[in-house]
């Protein structure tokens, strides 16, 4: 705007020399000008955008009508649930056929059997593929060696086994939706394992909803790369494989030794990377046990708040300035370039969760399930980093809520057991009739044995477990493996057992410290200084851990009856090897019962005196 002192001088100039106070004075102000514009354009079109979500976040299930507290996912409008997602993949047979035809990037493949090698060179036939060399390791038939090199393909042995190869020969027959894919024995933690049969139609109709649910916010494609260490006795894991067949995308399997995750890691630089708690866990632990000064606190709790504060707003990214001057070696222990990671099997604490979903830079999801609905029957959404849920229905499944008053849970209440329905229910379990009418009723409800609660939003919180509560000599029942998670939030501790029965008024627990963390933990908070095993033999480090695990049951919002009341200091880690956990990494309770029985009886006998 020309200004008052301007169009004073204006009357005593001449035209010429207006015009040249003009240009004077305005060409500063243009350029000033210009470069504020394309300042602002710079910034308008490099800001990092927020994702937009799969829907309202405040309504992410719906209740359907007739008074039963069914809830689905509000993907499915009002259509049956998700199978599939698409038309050439409705078997896992399929999946992998229509992944090597959207990939098949692939130039070298090892085969352990001929029919393996078969069914690639049936896969590529009639098509346009990338496959140059099969390694076989039996003697391959020269018919195999020809369809080879027809198919372009040379057919290389690393054993003499032909004889063996041709007898078991056979042209592979593709199965059907409903035919049984696996039978994947439960971890067996309260008893003896049971054989849970899924179809082919189960397993898709879960990766399917995976990939539905993604499919805007994290598409996954052929160059995507994901890391196998999680059991394959493990149906997670087996889900996350199909997502990633179907995709045609790439799977690196780790050396055998979870020790040396971290260098398998930044060899394979994978883009997707399923997690459990327990390892998510120990990430958290080891990232604030190296910030050991304040300054380090206070500079990784301030990158946090403010890297937070974007995932709140759904701007998800690895190139902040504080991802350059905090978060950098996280992701790249990570192999730098993981972009979607999801986490099951287990509770996590929601401090835990969102603190990696602001240091990995990703989209991370949670999922809940069992083995009986293939893996998952919720998930959080893309763009919901709201904590402490599990998310809403999957679209292949809906879920209700059913009364469980021996608890005081009921479904009224918007609580109770969770049951699911759907079209990733197993078919029942191998030769067990009897264990089968009690998991699936009537009507065709799969009854979890875990205690859920809906919330506003339409999300499912997962907040008590029926199937191991026990009582107490005083009538109150215990879920102890909710104490458990929260004990294990203690800097001290990696592992917790937590025990009580009918003839006991208190709950006790076997207490495994953790030997990356207790020596400077012992050191912080008792001064006191030792090796692992010293340290773990003392009172006063002993009484300081069950101080810790009271304090943090309280702030989980425990009752009086649910603090342990005496701990035993156990230096072995519980493990697959010496009995006390299954395959999945959950605790085996009969056998660690018995294993610490004389452990728990005189931590009884020390109480009653």
């Amino acid at each position: 705007m020309l200004s008052q002192d301007f169009l004073e001088k204006m009357k005593f100039l001449d035209l010429e020399n207006v015009s040249q106070y003009i240009r004077n004075v305005s060409t500063p102000m243009l350029v000033s000008m210009g470069a504020v514009a394309a300042a602002t354009t710079y910034y308008l079109a490099t800001r990092p955008k927020a994702l937009l979500p799969v829907c309202d976040l405040h309504m992410q299930s719906i209740e359907a009508p007739g008074g039963d507290y069914v809830h689905s996912s509000v993907l499915l409008k009002g259509e049956s649930y998700l199978t599939h997602i698409y038309e050439d993949a409705r078997t896992m047979y399929e999946s992998f056929v229509r992944g090597a035809r959207v990939s098949t990037s692939i130039s070298t493949i090892v085969c352990d059997v001929s029919d393996k090698a078969s069914l690639v060179l049936d896969c590529v036939k009639d098509m346009k593929h990338s496959v140059k060399t099969i390694i076989l390791m039996e003697t391959p038939s020269a018919s195999l060696v020809e369809r080879g090199q027809q198919a372009g393909v040379n057919i290389v042995s690393l054993q003499e086994m032909e004889a063996i190869g041709q007898a078991n020969y056979e042209q592979p027959v593709p199965p059907q939706p409903d035919d049984m894919a696996v039978i994947c024995f439960t971890s067996g933690t309260t008893g003896s394992p049971k054989g849970v049969m899924l179809t082919h139609g189960n397993i898709v109709s879960n990766c399917s909803s995976f990939i539905k649910l993604t499919e805007i916010s994290c598409p996954l494609n052929s160059s995507d790369v994901h890391i196998s260490y999680l059991p394959l006795a493990h149906m997670f894991e087996r889900v996350v494989q199909g997502v990633m067949l179907v995709q045609g995308a790439r799977i690196g399997f780790f050396q055998g030794d979870v020790r040396r995750l971290s260098d398998d890691l930044i060899a394979l630089k994978p883009t997707v990377f399923p997690v459990v708690p327990r390892l998510v866990n120990r990430m958290y632990d080891k990232i604030f046990g190296q910030a050991n000064t304040s300054v380090k606190r206070w500079l990784l709790e301030l990158a946090y708040r403010r890297k937070h504060a974007e995932i709140i707003k759904g701007i998800v990214r690895t190139d902040s300035i504080w991802d350059r001057l905090i978060f950098r070696k996280v992701q790249a222990s990570l192999g730098g370039h993981v972009r979607l990671m999801v986490t099951g099997a287990a509770p996590i604490s929601a401090t835990v969760l969102s603190f990696l979903r602001v240091a990995v830079g990703c989209q991370f999801y949670e999922g809940y399930g069992q083995t009986e609905c293939t893996a998952g029957c919720t998930m959080t959404l893309p763009g919901d980093c709201s904590p402490d849920h599990v998310g809403p229905p999957l679209p292949c499944n809906s879920i209700k809520l059913v009364d469980v008053p021996e608890m005081n849970y009921l479904a009224i209440n918007g609580e109770g057991e969770v049951c699911v329905k759907g079209s990733n229910v197993f078919l029942g379990y191998l030769n067990d009739a009897e264990k089968t009418a009690e998991t699936i009723d009537a009507d065709g409800w799969l009854h979890t044995g875990d205690i859920g609660k809906w919330l506003p939003n339409g999300t499912l919180k997962i907040v008590d477990r029926k199937k191991h509560i026990f009582k107490l000599a005083q009538g109150e029942y215990i879920a102890p493996e909710k104490i458990e998670n929260i004990y294990t939030r203690s800097d001290a501790v990696v592992q917790v057992f937590v025990h009580g029965d009918s003839l006991q008024a208190c709950l006790v627990a076997v207490v495994v410290p953790d030997p990356d963390f207790l020596c400077s933990w012992a050191k912080r908070t008792l001064g006191l200084q030792g090796s692992y095993e010293e340290l773990c033999g003392k009172a006063e480090v002993k009484a300081a851990i069950l101080e810790d695990m009271l304090r943090l049951g309280k702030e989980g919002g425990l009752k009086s009856f649910e603090q342990v009341k005496a701990i035993h200091v156990h230096t072995e880690m519980f493990s697959i090897e010496n009995g006390l956990l299954t395959p999945t990494m959950k605790a085996k309770r009969n056998e660690m019962r018995q294993y610490f029985r004389s452990q728990m009886d005189e931590l009884y006998a020390g109480i009653n005196m």
